[in-house]
């Protein structure tokens, strides 16, 4: 009886260890949307046998990631454009949520945001999008840890990685980094004030600002 709970146990870590790694796969783009979880091809990459592979699925299904399709198998999950003004929605209200509980706690350091907020400066001038992009991930990062609650950081780290689905535009080049960083600027003014309410509608902005430049970005070109 103990060998089979064993079992069990280092089975659910290996699967659980895969599952982050066919996420990685995902969110690199290198297993692409809407393509399918190839089990014999994973299997034989990573060493494993099929099972562990379909349970690191299964569980990449219940964050999201993957669906399974009847009698066709597991695939990588489609994100529409719809999909994706939706999850903008939701983290406008989330974040606005984080920025009022960083100003309220003022329990962390700001130096990391604001070095952050430095760099995204000089990525912006350099016209570099995709360094800009990076940064602008860990600011948010740096920004959902000062919030203090593990709750919303699930939430929103949950919604940010699904929005890293949607192919058809790479969200590391809407235009306007300058304009953005400017709005970063103010969120981290309000809460190194402690103005709780100011962060919050700072932050909400921001994020349906960033809504409005994926809308123009993906918006057909007029002839």
């Amino acid at each position: 009886m103990q060998d089979d709970a064993l079992s069990v146990r280092q089975n659910s870590t290996l699967s659980s260890l895969l599952a982050e790694r066919i996420e990685v796969s995902i969110l690199s783009g290198e297993l692409a949307a809407g393509e399918r979880i190839n089990e014999a091809v994973l299997a034989k990459q990573y060493g494993v046998s099929r099972g562990p592979i379909r349970e690191a699925a299964r569980l990449l299904a219940a964050q999201g990631f993957v669906e399974f399709v009847a009698n066709k198998g597991a695939f990588v999950r489609e994100v529409s454009r719809e999909d994706l003004l939706e999850i903008y929605d939701l983290r406008a209200v989330l974040t606005g949520h984080a920025c009022r509980l960083a100003a309220k706690n003022k329990g962390g350091s700001l130096d990391a945001l604001k070095a952050l907020h430095h760099e995204m400066d000089a990525a912006a001038r350099a016209d570099a999008p995709e360094e800009y992009y990076r940064l602008n991930l860990a600011f948010h990062d740096a920004l959902i840890a000062l919030a203090d609650s593990p709750r919303l950081a699930v939430m929103l780290q949950s919604l940010i990685k699904e929005a890293h689905l949607y192919r058809q535009v790479s969200l590391a080049r809407h235009p306007d980094m300058a304009q953005s960083n400017v709005e970063h600027g103010k969120i981290l003014a309000a809460i190194e004030k402690g103005d709780a309410r100011a962060a919050s509608r700072e932050g909400e902005a921001h994020v349906r600002a960033g809504k409005e430049r994926f809308e123009a970005a993906v918006a057909p070109k007029k002839n």
